[in-house]
């Protein structure tokens, strides 16, 4: 006697008939499912763009130049250097130069990581920069 048959197996066109209510079944329960947004989307993604990038990093040559030019960043001239990083961020600045008190520093606002400190007249050139906040 056949297994196919005897009903112990189904057929490959029986299988695959199955398979493909399934599969159809799966798609129409997940588009009749409550739409999202491109809003919704978009603001989920800026909101885990915050969380990321919440804390400046200092790349080891900032922290070197600080080192260097006995730069000691006080709370408040810190939370002036994320906020001027925020706002070129805002205005869709890649590589920034922020401006806090009589300190320079230029920012990779998408890494958000400081890459280097001046604090004197010495090194009034700055580069490769796309904007500027001063904070």
């Amino acid at each position: 006697m056949n297994l196919i048959q005897s009903k112990l197996y189904s057929s490959i066109e029986q299988m695959t008939g199955q398979l493909l209510k399934e599969q159809t079944k799966k798609a129409d329960s997940s588009a009749n499912s409550s739409p999202v947004s491109f809003a919704d989307v978009l603001k989920t993604k800026e909101s885990d763009l915050v969380i990321a990038n919440s804390s400046l990093r200092f790349s080891k040559h900032a922290n070197q130049r600080l080192s260097d030019r006995n730069i000691d960043l006080s709370k408040e001239q810190m939370q002036r250097l994320e906020n001027g990083t925020s706002k070129a961020r805002e205005k869709g600045i890649n590589e920034s130069l922020v401006m806090v008190d009589d300190l320079a520093f230029i920012v990779n606002v998408k890494n958000n990581t400081v890459i280097t400190a001046v604090n004197d007249g010495n090194d009034g050139v700055f580069t490769n920069i796309d904007g500027a906040v001063i904070s």
